[in-house]
């Protein structure tokens, strides 16, 4: 199983990375955050010292298919509030230092086959996250 690590603003994605970050208003509607490539089943780390701040649900009235990777969690850290979609967590609250796992990739290929994985970074604000990798 390949490990995803976003370190120091660094995207680490194993011995196979490939970027693919994109923040864009295509798509039929407004894409507020950032993917980034990441296996079904990789371990996510911390990219520095964080406080969970409890799960998320990404859909609001999500499909059969899209329940299995309807998860992920509220984080703040180094002044940053965001949010990890995808992602099934260790913990919904507390701490984990930097370079700790934060969770697991959920299986995106079961729901969308073919997409490219990716963990989606949301700023709380909904501002463009590009910056931070």
């Amino acid at each position: 199983m390949k490990t995803t690590a976003l370190l120091s603003g660094t995207v680490l994605l194993g011995e196979h990375y490939q970027p693919h970050l994109i923040f864009s208003p295509e798509r039929g509607r407004t894409h507020q955050g950032l993917d980034i490539v990441c296996d079904d089943g990789s371990t996510v780390y911390a990219p520095f010292d964080v406080v969970l701040n409890g799960a998320l649900t990404v859909y609001g009235n999500p499909s059969t298919a899209q329940r299995i990777i309807n998860t992920g969690i509220n984080l703040q850290g180094e002044g940053l509030c965001f949010k990890l979609f995808y992602v099934r967590p260790v913990q919904t609250s507390g701490l984990i230092r930097k370079g700790q796992k934060i969770g697991t990739m959920l299986p995106m290929q079961r729901t969308y086959p073919g997409i490219t994985s990716h963990v989606h970074v949301q700023m709380c604000d909904k501002s463009d996250p590009t910056r931070y990798f």
